[in-house]
């Protein structure tokens, strides 16, 4: 029915679009917001748990930055390791004015966003942003605990952990 050359092209066609879709599928599943439910306005998942439950927050370093070549008053840089046990909840809060970068040790939790629409699952190995548009609350929906490092720069000492 089709040449050979024709056939080629469809087979290469198929491909790419196969290609096009798993890369899709995988940046959905890599802990992101899916482009379509994206909530610029802050209209995304609402606020959820207001307390800490099953979850452990320790610190492990902190860095003045008042005293670095940045010399920003009043701000750490600090790391800090977070384990949450199955159903265990961080509460909602913002990073309106505190940046940080949340990385999946292990396990596997589900982020509730004021930026999107949908819950964001998060596993091992992924890295989520938190930015001054960032509201948002965490639960392990997983059967394990999850084990997290949160780099952030905290402004006020006297501000909680989460």
């Amino acid at each position: 029915m089709f040449d050979s050359n024709t056939r080629r092209a469809l087979r290469q066609t198929a491909a790419i679009a196969g290609l096009i879709a798993g890369f899709t599928a995988l940046s959905v599943q890599a802990g992101e917001c899916p482009a379509d439910q994206v909530r610029a306005d802050g209209s995304g998942q609402q606020a959820g748990a207001t307390m800490p439950k099953d979850v452990t927050d320790t610190v492990l370093a902190t860095t003045d930055l008042s005293q670095e070549m940045v010399g920003v008053a009043d701000h750490q840089f600090r790391i800090r390791r977070l384990e949450i046990m199955p159903g265990g909840e961080v509460p909602w809060h913002s990073h309106e004015d505190r940046p940080a970068m949340i990385y999946v040790v292990s396990g596997e939790v589900t982020e509730y966003a004021s930026t999107c629409a949908v819950p964001i699952v998060h596993k091992a190995g992924d890295v989520a942003p938190e930015t001054h548009s960032t509201a948002h609350w965490w639960k392990n929906t997983g059967k394990e605990k999850a084990v997290l490092i949160s780099a952030d720069i905290l402004h006020d000492k006297m501000d909680s952990n989460m």
